[in-house]
């Protein structure tokens, strides 16, 4: 097996903007911008536009599309039914 193939992997804090939400995890990610974690540590950080805290799958917030409606209104709008397709 090959060795020092993989780049080294270090605690890193993934700051969640939307959300207003930080969580240190280990990455290899890089970034130039540090931020003093709650144990007094310095660690790199890497801002995020959405994590699971502000998805909205994750929050419960997520909106269902009425796709049978649109089929409806499309078939109205053009005159065609699902069997009159050919």
């Amino acid at each position: 097996m090959r060795t020092d193939i993989h780049p080294a992997s270090r605690p890193v804090v993934f700051r969640d903007r939307a959300a207003d939400t930080a969580f240190l995890t280990r990455s290899t990610a890089e970034s130039t911008k540090t931020i003093v974690w709650e144990d007094g540590a310095v660690y790199p950080v890497i801002d995020v536009e959405i994590s699971s805290a502000s998805h909205p799958f994750h929050t419960g917030t997520s909106r269902v599309l009425d796709t049978a409606g649109r089929v409806e209104r499309f078939e109205r709008r053009y005159n065609r039914t699902a069997t009159s397709r050919t």
